[in-house]
Order: structure tokens, then C-alpha cells, then sequence
């Protein structure tokens, strides 16, 4: 054995006792769920992480995540390599970023773990930077026609489609294409309109205003708690807001260390977001969460989290933890809450207005949260009451084994519900 895999299997053993004491120290705590959670005091780990995350095994031939109630699932699409998001194009083609974690410089044991854990669960590798178009052309639920939109990009995922233009949310910026109604490809180069830093958080959704006139991108933290220093933090954790006019850009809100997901409540024309907290507090300090994004505002992060909960890791700035704005809605510890839509109600048989979010699943905590697909309710604007499942079944009953892991949700051009599953590769189709 290597070098490499001797090391491996040591930070695993390391891992695997952590977990086993931590689990041994206290009892599971309650889901840090809603508007006002009961969030457990931090206890640091220190260079113990808890590391668990399921071995990324696929689907079995004619096994389907499990739908709730009323509800019944098939694959939209399969075969894919890694996809990670999805657009829906006004003429019903579904196009779809294919893409994997590249990890950067590796500095601490902290760094290893996390990388050696990623590549159990099928998250690092070599990636396939492209864009899939999918095609329903009989209306039956299943993609029959498949074809390369783009390719040769560099961790494309966030897309969005405005008058003829193409714009895709690479790593390193936004880059914008000429698109032709109903073309299976775009041959043409891109134009970059906007930069950003890449590595550590590298997904860059995209969302354009409901005018067309502005396209909002989320950009993560490069760390965990700004360990590299806030210099290298510049211009990430936070929301740009992108003038397709002048081609300027800004921050529209900051403070938000992962913010993935973007969707606009259609009633108050409200931005939300769907943020992955820090790691290393425990099994739900703090949560990720839901939240409507004000402009200017500042979320806490790397300072504090959960409105002003300052977090002792971090070198503090108290004029930025009173500045810090409590998020609306917590989602439970580590659930990884990537996905993000609004979902009128009626689109699913018996589930009001509200948003759908693809919960990719923990790897920072003793007992497995997320793997799942599930609503919050809203009225007036705001969430009214706890998560419901839409999707579940990605993970095995013992958490050793991970049959998919969901990422970006979006409405299909049927009305159904698609999943993007960067495990299982496949783009499941959730209906009535």
C-alpha cells in the first residue's frame, strides 16, 4: 500500500473514533429547523473533525429515490457525469452543468481529511466541464435526445438564458454566449463579463432579475472560517449583482459563507437564498439556512453565525457582528442545502406555495442529515411551518452507502419536478 493510502486510512480510523466519542459524549440533538431553532453551544473540534460521509455506490437497475405520498418519481435523464444544476429554456430543452470539485493546495490534516472523504463520495475528480442539453420532444417524461451544449469550460453551474444570450456561471466569472432558439449547440466563444476568484467554494449560481436587467451570482468563502487570512476572502461569501448594461458588478450582500441556491418570492419580489454554514461546531451549530437577502446587508460570517453568536475561532470585528442579520429559516446542521426554487403551488398534488430545496447530505457530523429533497411552506412572503419531504431514499438505512445526493431543483418544462442527483447522475422527474 502507499504512502497515501496508509495516511488515508489512518485520518479514517482518526475519523471513526471521533464520531464514536462524540456520539458517546451526548445524545443526539433535536433538528435545528425553523424560524426560531434550538441551536446547541459550540464545541469546538479542534484538528479532530468529525469526517462521515457514505461510500457514493449509484442506483441499482430499476431503483428510484422514494417519493412522499401522492407523489411518484422517474428518471427525466440518465447516464450523466456529475451533473450538478439545471435550466429550464423557454422552448422546453432542459440544459444541464456537469462538473466536479478540483481541490487546491492542501495544507493542513484538516485539508486531507476533507479531501479524502470528498473522493469516498464520488465528489473530486476529473471534471467534465460541460453543459448537457436535454430534449423531451414526445412529452413522456424521459429526455430522448441528448447533446454536448458546451463544452471545454471550467466548473460551469449556475446558467441562465436572457433575449438571444447565453450566460454561465464558470469558477472563474460569468461568461456569456450567443444562443439561436432551439439550437442543440453553441460553437461560438464566450464573452467574460464578470470575474471571480476560484477554488474553495467554487459553484456560481446565477439568477437573473425579474427585468432582465441584472444577473445575481453566488460566490462562496475559499475556507472554512476565513483560516487564509480576509484578504484572500475578498469578494466571496457573498451575492454579486451584475449590471448587464455597463457590465459593472457588485456585492449586493455579504457575510453569507456559501450561498448556492437563489430564487425570487414571487409575491413580495423578494431574493432568497439557501446558505451551507461553517464546520466544526458540532452536529447542529450552526445550521444552514433559508433566508431573503436585503440589499447591503451582512449575514455574520466568518465572524458569527445565527444572527450575533460570535464564533471564538474567528479574530473578531464587534462593529460586524452588531451589523450581522439573523437568517430567516434554519434548515437543520450540516445539510448541505444546495438546491433552490420557488414551487407555485399545485406544481406537486397537495403542497402549497413555497420553495423546494435539494438537500445534498452532511459529512461534518456523528449522525447524517440531508440526502433529501424537501418544501417549506410559505405565507405572506415568509415561511409557515416545518420542512416537508418531497424525496428521500438517497441514503442506505446503516449511512454507509450513498445512492445519490441531490443538488439543483427547477420547475420542468411539464410542470414536474427536476432533481439534479450528482451521485446517481441522473436528473430525476417528480410528478403527481
Amino acid at each position: 500500500m502507499s504512502l497515501s493510502g496508509i495516511f488515508a486510512r489512518i485520518v479514517a480510523l482518526i475519523g471513526a473514533a471521533a464520531i464514536l466519542w462524540r456520539r458517546m459524549g451526548s445524545g443526539a440533538p433535536e433538528p435545528a429547523f425553523g424560524a426560531t431553532p434550538i441551536i446547541p453551544a459550540a464545541k469546538p473540534q479542534g484538528s479532530l473533525p468529525t469526517l462521515k460521509m457514505p461510500t457514493a455506490r449509484g442506483w441499482a437497475p430499476g431503483q428510484t429515490p422514494v417519493a412522499a405520498s401522492g407523489l411518484k418519481v422517474n428518471a427525466f435523464a440518465a447516464g450523466l457525469k456529475h451533473p450538478r444544476w439545471i435550466q429550464l429554456l423557454p422552448n422546453g430543452d432542459v440544459t444541464v452543468a456537469e462538473s466536479l470539485f478540483l481541490p487546491g493546495g492542501i495544507k493542513t490534516i484538516f485539508d486531507y481529511a476533507m479531501v479524502s472523504t470528498m473522493k469516498r463520495a464520488a465528489a473530486v475528480g476529473v471534471s467534465p466541464n460541460r453543459i448537457t442539453l436535454l430534449r423531451d420532444a414526445d412529452g413522456d417524461g424521459v429526455a430522448e435526445t441528448r447533446e454536448v451544449f458546451l463544452s471545454e469550460l471550467n466548473q460551469p453551474f449556475g446558467m441562465a438564458l436572457l433575449g438571444d444570450t447565453y450566460y454561465v456561471g464558470n469558477a472563474d466569472g460569468v461568461v456569456a454566449f450567443p444562443y439561436a432558439a432551439g439550437a442543440t449547440r453553441i460553437a461560438a466563444p464566450g464573452r467574460k463579463i464578470c470575474a471571480f476568484k476560484p477554488g474553495g467554494h467554487w459553484t456560481r449560481s446565477l439568477l437573473p432579475s425579474p427585468d432582465g436587467r441584472r444577473l445575481y451570482a453566488g460566490v462562496g468563502s475559499l475556507s472554512n472560517i476565513a483560516e487564509h487570512g480576509l484578504e484572500a476572502e475578498a469578494g466571496r461569501a457573498a451575492i454579486h449583482e451584475i449590471d448587464l448594461a455597463s457590465g459593472q458588478s457588485r456585492i449586493f450582500a455579504a457575510g453569507l459563507r456559501n450561498p448556492v441556491g437563489l430564487a425570487w418570492e414571487p409575491n413580495t419580489g423578494a431574493l432568497w437564498t439557501v446558505v451551507n454554514e461553517r464546520d466544526g461546531l458540532g452536529d447542529e451549530t450552526p445550521p444552514d439556512y433559508l433566508t431573503s437577502v436585503r440589499d447591503g446587508g451582512f449575514y455574520g460570517w466568518p465572524y458569527c453565525y445565527w444572527g450575533q453568536t460570535v464564533d471564538d475561532r474567528v479574530p473578531q470585528d464587534p462593529a460586524m457582528v452588531v451589523k450581522a442579520i439573523t437568517p430567516d429559516y434554519a434548515l437543520g446542521g450540516h445539510t448541505a442545502s444546495l438546491g433552490l426554487c420557488w414551487l407555485p403551488s399545485g406544481t406537486l398534488p397537495g403542497f402549497p406555495d413555497g420553495m423546494a430545496i435539494g438537500q445534498h447530505g452532511s459529512w461534518n457530523r456523528s449522525t447524517l442529515s440531508g440526502y433529501k429533497v424537501v418544501f417549506v411552506p410559505f405565507e405572506n412572503g415568509r415561511p409557515s411551518g416545518p420542512p416537508r419531504d418531497i424525496l428521500t431514499g438517497f441514503l442506505s438505512p446503516d449511512e454507509r452507502a450513498s445512492y445519490g445526493r441531490p443538488v439543483g431543483v427547477t420547475i420542468g418544462p411539464d410542470g414536474s419536478l427536476l432533481v439534479a442527483d450528482d451521485v446517481g447522475d441522473v436528473i430525476w422527474r417528480v410528478t403527481g
